[in-house]
């Protein structure tokens, strides 16, 4: 296991490196051909503040563009605006030369802020398993309604609210402020929800999740988390969070199993400090299939008397795009995780199978434990590209954007835990590969359609909704 960690850091270092080294070029010392940017000249905006766009362009007057750079310097800015998520669309010109000075206009197409739809979603971690283990149950969906309004006042700041009934009970309240001073540099924001349940994975078995179900109630959760964030840059973003989190059950849970909150409690309650470090460079934030990513996280749960959880724990997501060839591309990623101490209650060892930290061919599988890693490497090549005008919608949205990518992948991970339950996942090395589909289009919509096999020999058809990596 060490030499394939050892292995897999030198090749991520590598890869983010080489780009920096390749990058490292000025203009050539006799190069006079340039112009000097007189205006930075916003159009098309109504509802977002022109100082928002303003501070995501890494254009700004008085800057020297060479001429031999100019178009690859729009090109940037221009996905820079796309990555905000604020806009369907966007253009980057050069306009009113005289002499050597000119001005910088970009024009946007904004999206449609306001959304409220009704919630049909699984409960399950994933559509295979709700399809083909719970045998489509209706009753392991949940229902309502989830309401956003991004872009509330212009600035960027977003506020949310779901309400959800069935599987869980649900209410969650939501609100984000990027920027709260004159320099577009802190943000504030805030979460609260509660949740009950009368459904139960109380334990796992043999790498599967095992449930309980019965009329009352059988976890309470409740949740209040405040955030601060820091980005100076454009691509980097700092985030310092502190969360109240609850959690109760009742006393079928603790019989079936008394270390799910640990040592037979009922309910617990604790204080999470967490800080987080984002930075991506990208030529598309949403479905990147060029540039770098790289996440990391440390946090301490328990503090002072909330430590119903106590742990320290690191984690750490880096990918790596690049552009093999013309429309074909490689990625390489790895996801990170080590939590100390290593005996945690039940809650407290979700590993590998869980939200994104997967192995893609594994999806019917949980492995639990306190530390993990997962390598990924994926070859796509786009196969279509095209746009579809839709009758009746807004002009400015008729016209869907359609990307068909094929892929072939291989994944491989390790999942570390101290006690395991028939555990044959646990404490080994696995391995996974297939073919498939990406259907990618705007308002980050991604679908694929996956075959895989896994190192027990196992082969199916995966479905997901979500970006992979």
């Amino acid at each position: 296991m060490r030499s394939v960690l050892y292995i897999s850091g030198i090749w991520l270092c590598l890869l983010f490196a080489l780009p920096v080294l390749a990058q490292v070029e000025g203009p050539p010392a006799q190069d006079t051909n340039y112009l000097v940017v007189r205006q930075v000249i916003v159009q098309g905006n109504k509802k977002t503040r022109t100082s928002i766009i303003l501070r995501e362009l890494p254009v700004k007057p008085g800057d020297t563009i060479y001429l031999h750079s100019l178009g690859e310097t729009l090109e940037s800015a221009r996905k820079q605006l796309l990555n905000t998520s604020l806009f369907l669309n966007a253009t980057a010109n050069v306009k009113n030369w005289e002499g050597r000075e000119a001005d910088a206009v970009f024009e946007v197409w904004e999206r449609w802020y306001l959304f409220a739809f009704p919630i049909f979603k699984l409960a399950d971690r994933n559509f295979n398993q709700w399809w083909v283990e719970q045998n489509r149950s209706l009753k392991r969906v949940n229902v309502g309604v989830k309401a956003f309004q991004d872009n509330l006042t212009g600035r960027n700041d977003d506020v949310y609210a779901d309400v959800t009934v069935g599987y869980t009970q649900k209410f969650l309240l939501g609100y984000n402020l990027p920027y709260i001073d004159k320099r577009f540099r802190h943000g504030l924001g805030f979460v609260v929800s509660y949740s009950r349940n009368r459904e139960i994975n109380y334990v796992s078995d043999a790498n599967k999740q095992q449930f309980f179900r019965q009329d009352d109630f059988l976890r309470r959760q409740f949740q209040l988390g405040l955030t601060y964030s820091y980005r100076k840059a454009i691509n980097t973003r700092h985030q310092v969070s502190l969360t109240y989190n609850t959690e109760s059950v009742n006393d079928s849970v603790v019989i079936l199993n008394p270390d799910y909150l640990g040592n037979g409690r009922k309910d617990i309650g604790y204080l999470e400090l967490a800080y987080r470090v984002n930075y991506i460079r990208a030529d598309s934030w949403q479905y990147p299939l060029k540039g770098a990513m790289l996440q990391g996280e440390v946090s301490k749960a328990g503090i002072g008397p909330l430590s119903g959880l106590d742990f320290v724990k690191f984690r750490v997501r880096a990918v790596k795009y690049w552009e093999l060839a013309r429309k074909t591309y490689g990625a390489l990623g790895v996801i990170g995780q080590a939590k100390f101490s290593d005996k945690q209650p039940y809650i407290g060892v979700r590993a590998m199978g869980y939200g994104d930290d997967y192995l893609r061919g594994l999806e019917y599988y949980v492995v639990d434990g306190t530390s993990f890693f997962i390598f990924k490497s994926t070859l796509r090549r786009e196969l279509l590209n095209f746009r579809i005008n839709l009758p009746i919608v807004p002009k400015k949205f008729s016209s869907l954007p359609i990307r068909v990518l094929a892929k072939a992948y291989g994944d491989m991970g390790y999942a570390y835990s101290k006690l395991t339950r028939n555990g044959i996942l646990n404490n080994r090395m696995l391995y996974t590969g297939g073919i498939g589909l990406d259907v990618v289009s705007f308002y980050d919509t991604c679908i694929r359609f996956e075959y895989s096999i896994n190192q027990l020999g196992e082969k199916g058809l995966f479905l997901h909704a979500k970006l992979d990596m």
